[in-house]
């Protein structure tokens, strides 16, 4: 994880597995995780994950990842406290539903196994707004991190 002040990417931050992008014509390529991971590879590869050539559709890469660190989260135990008692059972259910494979991934991001993206964190802020105000709700860790998802 990263602290707030340092937010230079680097080998060891980048997953077991990442894809790599080989294109040196992008003109994103400066500011793409997927560029920016094998530029800083430490020896030449023969093989592994890839983004192709057809991931380019009309000047735009659907695998584009930015370097630009983003705040994770993670942790539950606060987030119920302005929906009423009797809808609290309701809530969480929609909560875990959203990860749609049971309570498993649930607990693993109430207890920071993994942490939620911030597309993850609104949406799941967006099905709390359903059973009451989102008012001073916030998840219990925030941690700033690349967005390797």
């Amino acid at each position: 994880m990263l602290g707030l002040m340092e937010n230079q990417l680097k080998y060891e931050n980048i997953p077991n597995g990442y894809e790599l992008c080989f294109n040196n014509n992008c003109q994103l390529r400066e500011c793409c995780l997927h560029y920016q991971a094998y530029r800083l590879q430490p020896e030449v590869r023969l093989h592994g994950p890839a983004i192709y050539p057809a991931a380019w559709e009309s000047g735009q890469c659907q695998h584009f990842r930015d370097t630009k660190p983003v705040q994770k989260a993670w942790g539950f135990s606060q987030l119920y406290k302005n929906v009423p008692r009797h809808l609290k059972a309701e809530a969480r259910e929609c909560v875990m539903n959203y990860f749609s494979s049971g309570c498993g991934p649930y607990y693993r991001y109430h207890h920071g196994e993994n942490l939620l993206s911030p597309r993850q964190q609104e949406d799941i802020m967006n099905i709390l707004a359903r059973y009451g105000s989102t008012e001073g709700l916030a998840f219990d860790h925030y941690v700033t991190e690349f967005d390797f998802s």
